[in-house]
């Protein structure tokens, strides 16, 4: 189960297939990762997951033949392309956001199908989403569970290449101080210079913001997982 913690927590790192989902979920199964089932949000985009300690990787998209029915999803390109953190209130949440001067829409109601132990339930979440994006280039809202057992199932958690969380995930960017110190006025979260770069410092992983000079509108780099074995990048493949 999810409890309340005294920093930010990282809820999820999105990976957008965009209407190809059946086609590419195999591959990350070939690499040794269990997903869910596919299911479809209440709001029109389909999904698969993979869940992990704390956090989990979520293959994101819409179903063949259909357009987008999320808005802010329609111009994702494909491959890692969003950071959600997570929220414990999401009414709070909004709240803060919005007093802190970001463009943000009210509390959204998601759900979706969930089959947990063989007995279907509805997967129900509260998020809060920007009608701005606070950081060009890197999408980003807060997500509520109400309930976390239809994500954290033991099941699907015990993953036959060793993955056991995520680590690390690497943001690019021209002027890395000004992007991390942004993250962590989004976040709530605290962040530290280290040989890297910038590290923005969340409850469960830290966000490592590395200078490129190319990155003129900041970007996601690596997705490093931990394995039993050691850490290593997430071979997203798309």
């Amino acid at each position: 189960m999810l409890h309340p913690s005294d920093e930010t927590e990282f809820d999820h790192a999105v990976i957008m297939v965009r209407d190809r989902l059946d086609e590419l979920a195999p591959h990350f199964e070939k690499q040794g990762f269990l997903l869910s089932d596919k299911s479809v949000h209440n709001l029109g985009s389909c999904n698969r997951l993979i869940p992990l300690q704390g956090t989990y990787v979520e293959l994101l998209g819409w179903p063949p033949g259909a357009s987008p029915a999320r808005k802010e999803i329609a111009d994702s390109p494909f491959g890692l392309e969003a950071l959600v953190f997570r929220s414990f209130d999401a009414d709070a949440t909004y709240a803060r956001l919005r007093d802190e001067g970001f463009a943000v829409n009210p509390v959204q109601a998601l759900t979706r199908p969930a089959l947990v132990d063989g007995r279907e339930m509805q997967a129900s979440f509260r998020t809060v989403r920007f009608a701005e994006q606070p950081l060009p280039g890197i999408r980003m809202y807060f997500c509520q569970h109400l309930t976390p057992e239809c994500v954290w199932m033991p099941a699907l958690m015990a993953h036959p290449n060793g993955a056991l969380r995520i680590h690390q995930i690497e943001v690019r960017a021209a002027d890395e101080q000004a992007v991390a110190w942004r993250l962590g006025i989004i976040a709530d979260a605290r962040v530290e210079e280290v040989d890297t770069g910038w590290d923005v410092v969340l409850g469960n992983l830290r966000l490592n913001v590395v200078n490129d000079d190319t990155a003129l509108i900041p970007r996601l780099g690596r997705l490093v997982l931990e394995y039993k074995d050691g850490s290593r990048e997430l071979n997203v493949g798309v």
